[in-house]
């Protein structure tokens, strides 16, 4: 594992990554320091020694991430524009978690902020607590939405919505971004979160190497025409049907028992 973390936190058992936001003083709010944790975290994620399959993100105490922390001591000492610092800090990790080797879950247990929101929409499974909120905050600070926000929103909640989000700057409650398809599993409190968030992040954790397969074809999806996508298909399908998983996993089905995939 790499030097100890001073505002992100990382345990890795069973095959589950937990990482989390570790600043609860400002609501997890994203300083300079947060950003090299975060990249440092996802060296031992990617490191195969440290027998990760899944990445489980959720924030420590009261929120999940609150966006970027205006009253972080390093701001002053960037130089450039605002999206300079996008460009060197952001986009590298934002990069890394989209081409991940393993699945996502977030759980949100609090407030999704700015970028906080984005970090939480790179879930595969995005899962949230009633208490907690979304939110667009940009334009009540002058800014426009970053960290992937506009690629992301008009595609998964249509144009419309994500034009009102992102001007209006107003909270998405859990249970409405639930009925927009934007959180796939609703909790009742932070408890019930975190316990059914590891549920399934352990669940993707014993899945088939072709979770990863998976993940390439959706993201793939969103810039491929129809005839890229089909010889897409073709290409992962290949490498899944190598697999020591898909073996196994025809193996249990003549069998009818469960299969154990390794994630080979």
């Amino acid at each position: 594992m790499s030097q100890a973390l001073q505002r992100m936190s990382l345990d890795i058992d069973n095959g589950v990554a937990v990482l989390k936001f570790n600043h609860p003083e400002v609501m997890n709010a994203v300083g300079a320091q947060m950003l090299r944790d975060f990249s440092a975290a996802l060296v031992d994620i990617t490191n195969p020694a440290n027998g990760a399959r899944c990445l489980l993100i959720t924030g420590e105490g009261r929120g999940f991430c609150a966006g970027a922390n205006l009253q972080d001591e390093e701001r002053g000492e960037r130089a450039g524009g605002a999206g300079d610092g996008l460009r060197t800090s952001y986009h590298p990790i934002l990069l890394t978690l989209r081409d991940l080797d393993m699945p996502i879950v977030t759980a949100v247990n609090g407030a999704a902020a700015g970028v906080g929101m984005s970090f939480a929409l790179m879930g595969d499974l995005v899962c949230a607590s009633k208490n907690s909120f979304f939110l667009q905050a940009f334009a009540r600070i002058g800014l426009i939405p970053d960290g992937g926000s506009t690629f992301m929103l008009p595609r998964l909640i249509g144009w419309g919505r994500a034009m009102e989000l992102s001007m209006l700057a107003e909270r998405l409650p859990a249970e409405k971004a639930e009925s927009w398809g934007l959180v796939n599993r609703l909790f009742e409190d932070n408890d019930e979160l975190m316990a059914g968030a590891t549920k399934l992040a352990r669940q993707l954790a014993n899945g088939p190497k072709s979770l990863t397969l998976i993940r390439k074809a959706y993201w793939q999806t969103w810039h491929n025409a129809f005839e890229q996508q089909l010889d897409l298909e073709a290409q992962l399908q290949n490498q899944a049907g190598r697999s020591s998983d898909f073996k196994e996993g025809v193996s249990a089905f003549l069998e009818k028992r469960d299969a154990k995939f390794s994630g080979e």
